[in-house]
Protein backbone atom coordinates (compact mmCIF):
# COMPACT_ATOMS: atom_id res chain seq x y z
CA UNK A 1 0.00 0.00 0.00
CA UNK A 2 1.34 3.09 -0.95
CA UNK A 3 1.21 5.94 1.70
CA UNK A 4 -1.66 8.78 1.87
CA UNK A 5 -1.21 12.10 -0.62
CA UNK A 6 -0.51 14.70 1.40
CA UNK A 7 -3.09 16.37 0.25
CA UNK A 8 -5.86 13.97 1.87
CA UNK A 9 -6.84 14.77 5.32
CA UNK A 10 -4.58 12.47 7.30
CA UNK A 11 -6.32 10.00 9.75
CA UNK A 12 -5.96 10.56 13.53
CA UNK A 13 -2.58 9.47 14.83
CA UNK A 14 -2.80 6.66 17.12
CA UNK A 15 0.53 6.32 19.21
CA UNK A 16 1.02 3.32 20.42
CA UNK A 17 4.07 2.66 22.99
CA UNK A 18 6.16 -0.49 22.07
CA UNK A 19 5.19 -2.40 25.17
CA UNK A 20 1.60 -3.02 23.75
CA UNK A 21 2.35 -3.57 20.12
CA UNK A 22 5.26 -6.49 19.56
CA UNK A 23 2.20 -8.48 18.96
CA UNK A 24 3.88 -11.15 15.63
CA UNK A 25 6.73 -8.39 15.03
CA UNK A 26 7.88 -10.21 18.61
CA UNK A 27 9.06 -13.15 17.40
CA UNK A 28 11.46 -11.82 15.00
CA UNK A 29 12.62 -8.78 17.38
CA UNK A 30 16.13 -10.55 17.94
CA UNK A 31 17.00 -12.52 21.12
CA UNK A 32 20.96 -10.74 21.96
CA UNK A 33 22.17 -10.50 25.02
CA UNK A 34 23.84 -6.73 25.70
CA UNK A 35 25.84 -6.51 28.49
CA UNK A 36 23.57 -3.49 29.52
CA UNK A 37 20.68 -6.03 29.92
CA UNK A 38 18.21 -5.23 26.77
CA UNK A 39 14.84 -3.45 27.76
CA UNK A 40 13.14 -1.94 24.92
CA UNK A 41 11.49 0.29 26.84
CA UNK A 42 14.43 2.37 27.44
CA UNK A 43 16.27 2.46 24.43
CA UNK A 44 16.58 6.09 22.82
CA UNK A 45 17.71 4.37 19.24
CA UNK A 46 19.14 4.98 16.52
CA UNK A 47 19.84 6.21 12.81
CA UNK A 48 21.20 8.06 10.02
CA UNK A 49 19.52 9.53 7.55
CA UNK A 50 21.71 12.14 6.25
CA UNK A 51 24.63 9.20 5.04
CA UNK A 52 26.50 11.28 2.36
CA UNK A 53 29.10 9.20 0.96
CA UNK A 54 29.06 6.73 3.83
CA UNK A 55 29.39 9.12 6.67
CA UNK A 56 27.98 8.11 10.18
CA UNK A 57 27.42 12.20 11.45
CA UNK A 58 27.74 15.63 10.51
CA UNK A 59 29.94 15.92 12.76
CA UNK A 60 32.91 15.68 10.30
CA UNK A 61 30.66 15.20 7.09
CA UNK A 62 32.20 18.42 5.73
CA UNK A 63 35.92 17.64 5.52
CA UNK A 64 34.70 14.05 3.61
CA UNK A 65 31.92 15.15 1.30
CA UNK A 66 34.63 18.30 0.06
CA UNK A 67 37.43 15.26 -0.58
CA UNK A 68 35.04 13.82 -2.20
CA UNK A 69 33.63 16.88 -4.50
CA UNK A 70 37.10 17.62 -5.16
CA UNK A 71 37.93 14.41 -6.57
CA UNK A 72 35.08 14.27 -8.50
CA UNK A 73 32.79 12.04 -7.29
CA UNK A 74 29.01 11.90 -6.39
CA UNK A 75 26.25 11.48 -4.36
CA UNK A 76 24.51 10.28 -1.85
CA UNK A 77 22.59 6.91 -2.63
CA UNK A 78 20.81 5.89 0.30
CA UNK A 79 17.18 6.67 1.48
CA UNK A 80 17.28 10.34 3.34
CA UNK A 81 20.25 10.59 1.55
CA UNK A 82 21.48 14.63 0.02
CA UNK A 83 23.38 15.12 -3.09
CA UNK A 84 26.40 17.37 -2.05
CA UNK A 85 27.49 19.83 -4.42
CA UNK A 86 29.13 22.83 -3.81
CA UNK A 87 30.00 24.27 -0.80
CA UNK A 88 29.80 23.49 2.93
CA UNK A 89 26.66 26.08 3.07
CA UNK A 90 25.00 24.50 0.61
CA UNK A 91 25.27 21.22 2.32
CA UNK A 92 23.98 22.62 5.23
CA UNK A 93 20.95 24.09 3.16
CA UNK A 94 20.32 20.78 1.85
CA UNK A 95 20.10 18.76 4.33
CA UNK A 96 17.96 20.78 6.26
CA UNK A 97 15.28 20.78 3.27
CA UNK A 98 15.68 17.27 2.98
CA UNK A 99 14.57 16.95 6.71
CA UNK A 100 11.73 19.09 5.79
CA UNK A 101 10.10 17.35 2.50
CA UNK A 102 10.78 14.20 4.91
CA UNK A 103 8.77 16.17 8.10
CA UNK A 104 6.16 17.49 5.47
CA UNK A 105 4.72 13.94 4.00
CA UNK A 106 2.07 11.76 5.68
CA UNK A 107 3.72 8.57 7.23
CA UNK A 108 1.75 5.60 7.66
CA UNK A 109 3.45 4.42 10.39
CA UNK A 110 6.26 6.69 12.47
CA UNK A 111 8.74 4.80 14.90
CA UNK A 112 10.55 6.67 17.54
CA UNK A 113 14.23 4.89 17.63
CA UNK A 114 15.25 3.18 14.95
CA UNK A 115 17.68 0.37 17.51
CA UNK A 116 16.39 -3.58 17.46
CA UNK A 117 12.74 -2.35 18.25
CA UNK A 118 12.49 0.34 15.68
CA UNK A 119 14.16 -1.22 12.91
CA UNK A 120 13.02 -4.81 12.84
CA UNK A 121 9.13 -3.27 12.94
CA UNK A 122 10.03 -0.55 10.55
CA UNK A 123 11.18 -3.47 7.97
CA UNK A 124 8.46 -5.46 8.74
CA UNK A 125 5.37 -2.74 7.82
CA UNK A 126 7.52 -1.85 4.87
CA UNK A 127 8.03 -5.42 3.38
CA UNK A 128 5.08 -6.56 4.30
CA UNK A 129 2.50 -4.63 4.55
CA UNK A 130 4.03 -2.56 1.72
CA UNK A 131 3.17 0.83 3.86
CA UNK A 132 5.10 4.37 4.18
CA UNK A 133 7.58 4.69 7.24
CA UNK A 134 9.34 7.16 8.79
CA UNK A 135 11.82 6.79 11.78
CA UNK A 136 13.05 9.31 13.77
CA UNK A 137 15.92 9.00 16.11
CA UNK A 138 18.04 11.46 18.43
CA UNK A 139 21.39 10.45 18.06
CA UNK A 140 23.38 10.42 14.90
CA UNK A 141 23.94 6.59 14.25
CA UNK A 142 21.90 3.47 12.84
CA UNK A 143 21.66 0.34 15.52
CA UNK A 144 20.66 2.11 18.50
CA UNK A 145 22.43 0.28 21.42
CA UNK A 146 23.63 -2.35 19.25
CA UNK A 147 25.85 0.17 17.00
CA UNK A 148 29.14 -0.71 16.22
CA UNK A 149 32.43 1.00 14.23
CA UNK A 150 35.71 0.03 13.05
CA UNK A 151 38.51 1.26 15.66
CA UNK A 152 40.74 3.73 13.60
CA UNK A 153 43.72 3.01 15.62
CA UNK A 154 43.74 -0.47 15.55
CA UNK A 155 41.19 -1.57 12.65
CA UNK A 156 39.12 -3.87 14.85
CA UNK A 157 35.22 -3.44 15.23
CA UNK A 158 33.89 -2.31 18.44
CA UNK A 159 30.46 -1.61 19.80
CA UNK A 160 30.33 2.06 21.12
CA UNK A 161 27.61 0.66 24.12
CA UNK A 162 29.33 -2.69 24.91
CA UNK A 163 29.49 -5.89 24.15
CA UNK A 164 26.06 -7.58 22.09
CA UNK A 165 26.03 -10.85 21.67
CA UNK A 166 23.36 -12.94 19.50
CA UNK A 167 21.28 -16.23 20.53
CA UNK A 168 18.67 -17.56 19.88
CA UNK A 169 16.42 -21.23 19.72
CA UNK A 170 13.67 -19.70 17.09
CA UNK A 171 14.58 -21.01 14.02
CA UNK A 172 12.09 -18.21 12.59
CA UNK A 173 14.31 -15.33 14.41
CA UNK A 174 17.28 -17.37 12.95
CA UNK A 175 16.08 -17.07 9.41
CA UNK A 176 15.24 -13.82 9.78
CA UNK A 177 18.46 -12.10 10.57
CA UNK A 178 20.29 -14.26 7.72
CA UNK A 179 18.26 -11.82 5.66
CA UNK A 180 20.17 -9.13 6.51
CA UNK A 181 23.77 -10.28 7.49
CA UNK A 182 25.88 -13.43 7.23
CA UNK A 183 27.07 -14.92 10.56
CA UNK A 184 30.11 -16.18 12.04
CA UNK A 185 29.79 -18.75 14.74
CA UNK A 186 30.19 -17.52 18.37
CA UNK A 187 30.11 -19.20 21.83
CA UNK A 188 30.30 -16.42 24.18
CA UNK A 189 32.52 -16.73 27.59
CA UNK A 190 33.33 -15.21 30.47
CA UNK A 191 35.91 -15.32 33.19
CA UNK A 192 36.23 -13.34 36.04
CA UNK A 193 39.33 -12.47 38.14
CA UNK A 194 39.49 -13.60 41.59
CA UNK A 195 42.36 -13.22 43.85
CA UNK A 196 44.82 -13.47 41.35
CA UNK A 197 43.53 -15.98 38.88
CA UNK A 198 41.28 -16.11 36.23
CA UNK A 199 38.11 -18.62 36.70
CA UNK A 200 34.81 -19.63 34.81
CA UNK A 201 31.77 -16.97 35.28
CA UNK A 202 28.87 -18.50 35.83
CA UNK A 203 29.86 -20.86 38.51
CA UNK A 204 30.83 -24.09 37.97
CA UNK A 205 33.72 -27.09 39.21
CA UNK A 206 36.54 -25.61 37.32
CA UNK A 207 35.48 -21.48 39.51
CA UNK A 208 35.14 -24.04 42.83
CA UNK A 209 38.57 -26.33 41.94
CA UNK A 210 40.73 -23.09 41.37
CA UNK A 211 39.33 -20.80 44.13
CA UNK A 212 39.01 -23.10 46.92
CA UNK A 213 41.76 -25.82 45.98
CA UNK A 214 38.71 -28.10 45.90
CA UNK A 215 38.93 -31.63 44.13
CA UNK A 216 35.36 -31.42 42.84
CA UNK A 217 34.86 -34.07 39.88
CA UNK A 218 31.74 -34.73 38.87
CA UNK A 219 28.34 -33.15 38.97
CA UNK A 220 26.92 -35.37 41.93
CA UNK A 221 30.38 -33.99 44.08
CA UNK A 222 29.31 -30.55 42.72
CA UNK A 223 25.85 -30.78 43.82
CA UNK A 224 27.25 -31.68 46.98
CA UNK A 225 29.74 -29.44 47.33
CA UNK A 226 27.08 -26.42 47.01
CA UNK A 227 24.73 -28.20 49.25
CA UNK A 228 27.15 -27.94 52.05
CA UNK A 229 27.72 -24.27 51.52
CA UNK A 230 24.30 -22.85 50.61
CA UNK A 231 22.78 -20.82 53.57
CA UNK A 232 19.30 -22.32 54.63
CA UNK A 233 16.57 -20.13 55.38
CA UNK A 234 13.30 -20.44 56.99
CA UNK A 235 11.58 -18.02 54.58
CA UNK A 236 11.75 -17.59 50.41
CA UNK A 237 14.94 -15.19 49.78
CA UNK A 238 13.67 -11.80 49.99
CA UNK A 239 16.49 -9.81 48.72
CA UNK A 240 19.51 -10.33 46.36
CA UNK A 241 21.59 -11.23 49.40
CA UNK A 242 19.68 -14.25 50.55
CA UNK A 243 19.30 -15.54 47.27
CA UNK A 244 22.95 -15.72 46.26
CA UNK A 245 23.61 -17.26 49.32
CA UNK A 246 21.05 -19.53 49.07
CA UNK A 247 22.63 -20.86 45.98
CA UNK A 248 26.30 -20.59 46.37
CA UNK A 249 26.97 -20.34 50.10
CA UNK A 250 28.94 -16.88 52.14
CA UNK A 251 32.35 -17.80 50.50
CA UNK A 252 31.20 -17.29 47.07
CA UNK A 253 28.98 -14.68 47.89
CA UNK A 254 32.13 -12.43 49.12
CA UNK A 255 34.06 -13.50 46.45
CA UNK A 256 32.04 -13.38 43.27
CA UNK A 257 28.57 -11.61 43.95
CA UNK A 258 28.42 -8.69 47.06
CA UNK A 259 31.00 -6.05 45.83
CA UNK A 260 30.32 -6.53 41.72
CA UNK A 261 26.62 -5.55 42.53
CA UNK A 262 27.05 -2.83 44.68
CA UNK A 263 29.95 -1.64 41.58
CA UNK A 264 27.14 -2.59 39.34
CA UNK A 265 23.94 -0.83 40.80
CA UNK A 266 25.63 1.31 43.96
CA UNK A 267 23.77 -1.06 46.14
CA UNK A 268 24.54 -3.66 48.11
CA UNK A 269 22.47 -7.23 47.96
CA UNK A 270 20.38 -6.69 50.60
CA UNK A 271 19.22 -3.89 49.17
CA UNK A 272 18.05 -5.10 45.62
CA UNK A 273 15.10 -7.82 44.73
CA UNK A 274 15.95 -11.53 44.76
CA UNK A 275 15.61 -11.45 41.32
CA UNK A 276 19.03 -9.90 40.40
CA UNK A 277 21.35 -12.95 41.51
CA UNK A 278 18.21 -15.26 41.24
CA UNK A 279 18.61 -14.78 36.97
CA UNK A 280 22.82 -15.68 37.40
CA UNK A 281 23.10 -19.53 36.54
CA UNK A 282 25.36 -21.63 38.57
CA UNK A 283 26.52 -25.23 37.38
CA UNK A 284 27.46 -28.49 38.49
CA UNK A 285 29.55 -29.03 35.24
CA UNK A 286 32.49 -27.89 33.36
CA UNK A 287 30.63 -26.11 31.08
CA UNK A 288 32.30 -22.67 30.88
CA UNK A 289 29.43 -21.73 27.76
CA UNK A 290 27.32 -18.48 28.85
CA UNK A 291 24.40 -20.01 26.74
CA UNK A 292 25.02 -23.65 26.93
CA UNK A 293 21.27 -24.39 25.28
CA UNK A 294 20.71 -21.69 22.73
CA UNK A 295 21.12 -23.61 19.44
CA UNK A 296 22.10 -20.91 17.36
CA UNK A 297 24.93 -18.60 18.77
CA UNK A 298 26.93 -15.61 16.30
CA UNK A 299 27.85 -12.49 15.49
CA UNK A 300 26.89 -10.52 12.22
CA UNK A 301 30.12 -11.19 10.22
CA UNK A 302 29.99 -7.41 9.53
CA UNK A 303 29.11 -5.98 12.30
CA UNK A 304 25.74 -4.89 13.83
CA UNK A 305 25.54 -1.86 11.96
CA UNK A 306 26.02 -3.16 8.40
CA UNK A 307 23.05 -5.19 9.54
CA UNK A 308 20.66 -2.58 10.30
CA UNK A 309 21.66 -0.72 6.71
CA UNK A 310 21.21 -3.48 5.11
CA UNK A 311 17.81 -3.73 7.01
CA UNK A 312 16.52 -0.07 6.13
CA UNK A 313 18.46 2.08 3.89
CA UNK A 314 18.07 1.50 0.02
CA UNK A 315 14.37 0.97 0.87
CA UNK A 316 12.49 3.30 -0.53
CA UNK A 317 8.91 2.94 2.05
CA UNK A 318 11.50 4.00 4.80
CA UNK A 319 12.38 7.25 5.42
CA UNK A 320 14.93 7.73 8.26
CA UNK A 321 15.85 11.20 10.63
CA UNK A 322 18.50 11.37 12.69
CA UNK A 323 19.58 13.80 14.92
CA UNK A 324 16.13 14.63 15.63
CA UNK A 325 14.24 15.04 18.55
CA UNK A 326 10.71 13.76 18.48
CA UNK A 327 9.43 16.00 21.34
CA UNK A 328 10.14 18.91 19.32
CA UNK A 329 8.54 17.77 15.97
CA UNK A 330 5.81 15.72 17.51
CA UNK A 331 3.18 18.22 17.01
CA UNK A 332 3.71 18.35 13.13
CA UNK A 333 4.15 15.00 12.45
CA UNK A 334 1.52 13.55 10.16
CA UNK A 335 1.54 9.77 10.82
CA UNK A 336 -1.43 6.91 10.73
CA UNK A 337 0.53 4.82 13.85
CA UNK A 338 3.14 6.11 16.18
CA UNK A 339 5.29 3.52 17.53
CA UNK A 340 7.70 4.90 20.62
CA UNK A 341 10.89 2.40 21.13
CA UNK A 342 12.50 5.19 23.99
CA UNK A 343 12.42 5.69 27.76
CA UNK A 344 8.78 5.14 28.92
CA UNK A 345 9.32 7.88 31.50
CA UNK A 346 10.56 10.49 29.04
CA UNK A 347 7.62 9.41 27.03
CA UNK A 348 5.07 10.70 29.81
CA UNK A 349 7.49 13.27 31.55
CA UNK A 350 4.05 16.05 30.55
CA UNK A 351 2.71 14.01 33.31
CA UNK A 352 5.17 15.39 36.26
CA UNK A 353 6.03 12.07 37.62
CA UNK A 354 9.63 10.76 39.27
CA UNK A 355 12.24 9.76 36.73
CA UNK A 356 12.78 5.61 36.68
CA UNK A 357 16.06 5.41 38.53
CA UNK A 358 18.58 3.83 35.81
CA UNK A 359 22.43 3.11 35.99
CA UNK A 360 24.47 3.74 32.96
CA UNK A 361 27.95 2.70 31.51
CA UNK A 362 31.66 4.71 31.34
CA UNK A 363 33.61 3.32 28.53
CA UNK A 364 37.23 3.93 29.03
CA UNK A 365 39.29 2.79 25.56
CA UNK A 366 42.73 1.53 26.12
CA UNK A 367 44.96 0.52 23.23
CA UNK A 368 48.16 -1.99 23.78
CA UNK A 369 50.85 -1.64 20.86
CA UNK A 370 52.26 -4.40 19.19
CA UNK A 371 50.63 -6.59 21.37
CA UNK A 372 48.36 -9.73 20.61
CA UNK A 373 46.12 -9.89 23.48
CA UNK A 374 45.90 -8.05 26.54
CA UNK A 375 43.36 -10.59 28.41
CA UNK A 376 42.79 -14.08 28.29
CA UNK A 377 39.26 -13.15 26.82
CA UNK A 378 36.41 -11.47 25.27
CA UNK A 379 34.99 -10.49 28.70
CA UNK A 380 36.78 -10.20 32.03
CA UNK A 381 34.72 -9.44 34.97
CA UNK A 382 36.54 -7.91 38.08
CA UNK A 383 33.92 -8.33 40.67
CA UNK A 384 36.66 -7.56 43.59
CA UNK A 385 37.07 -4.30 45.82
CA UNK A 386 40.76 -4.29 44.21
CA UNK A 387 39.59 -1.47 41.51
CA UNK A 388 36.46 0.68 40.53
CA UNK A 389 35.33 -1.06 37.50
CA UNK A 390 32.87 -3.95 36.45
CA UNK A 391 34.94 -5.62 34.02
CA UNK A 392 37.40 -5.21 30.77
CA UNK A 393 36.07 -6.34 27.03
CA UNK A 394 38.71 -6.93 24.50
CA UNK A 395 37.17 -7.02 21.56
CA UNK A 396 39.59 -8.60 19.19
CA UNK A 397 39.02 -11.62 20.48
CA UNK A 398 35.41 -11.05 18.44
CA UNK A 399 35.00 -12.43 15.23
CA UNK A 400 38.54 -13.42 14.59
CA UNK A 401 39.78 -10.20 13.88
CA UNK A 402 43.26 -9.37 12.89
CA UNK A 403 45.83 -6.39 13.90
CA UNK A 404 49.35 -5.96 15.07
CA UNK A 405 47.64 -3.77 18.31
CA UNK A 406 44.54 -4.46 20.76
CA UNK A 407 41.58 -1.74 21.71
CA UNK A 408 39.90 -3.11 25.20
CA UNK A 409 37.55 -0.50 27.29
CA UNK A 410 36.93 -0.84 31.29
CA UNK A 411 33.59 -0.67 32.17
CA UNK A 412 32.57 1.56 34.92
CA UNK A 413 28.87 1.92 36.34
CA UNK A 414 27.67 5.04 37.47
CA UNK A 415 24.19 7.35 37.72
CA UNK A 416 23.36 9.99 34.86
CA UNK A 417 23.79 9.43 31.22
CA UNK A 418 22.62 6.81 28.73
CA UNK A 419 19.65 4.91 30.75
CA UNK A 420 21.11 1.46 30.08
CA UNK A 421 19.78 -0.60 33.63
CA UNK A 422 16.55 0.31 35.52
CA UNK A 423 17.77 0.04 38.99
CA UNK A 424 15.93 -3.18 40.41
CA UNK A 425 14.22 -2.22 43.78
CA UNK A 426 11.01 -2.08 44.98
CA UNK A 427 10.28 1.78 44.45
CA UNK A 428 11.44 1.73 40.89
CA UNK A 429 9.40 -1.72 40.13
CA UNK A 430 6.44 0.17 41.90
CA UNK A 431 6.92 3.51 39.95
CA UNK A 432 7.31 1.76 36.49
CA UNK A 433 4.02 -0.36 36.63
CA UNK A 434 2.06 3.07 37.62
CA UNK A 435 4.12 4.39 33.89
CA UNK A 436 2.79 1.02 32.43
Amino acid sequence: MESVSQKQSPPRRKVVPIRLILLPVAYIIITIHAYCVLKLYYFPNSTDTIDIFNVNNMDNVEEQADAKVAAGEGTGTRTGTVEIKGTKQTQRIQAKKKKEEILDQYHDVCIIGAGLSGSVIAERFANVLQQKVLIIDKRSHIGGNCYDYIDDETDIRVNLYGAHLFHTNEERVWDYVHKFSQWTPYEHTVLGYVNGTHVPIPVNIDTVNKLFNANVQSSVEMDEWLRKEQVKYEHDPSNSEEMAKSRVGERLYELMFKHYTYKQWAKYPEELGPEVTARIPVRNDHDNRYFPNDIHQALPTEGYTKMFENMIYNNPRIDVLTDTDYFEIKDGLKCGKTFYTGPVDAYFAHLGWPKLEYRSLDFERKVARETDFFQPNSVVNHPSTDNNFTRIVEYKHFLHQKSPHTVYFIERSKDGGEPYYPVPNQKNKDLYKKYQ
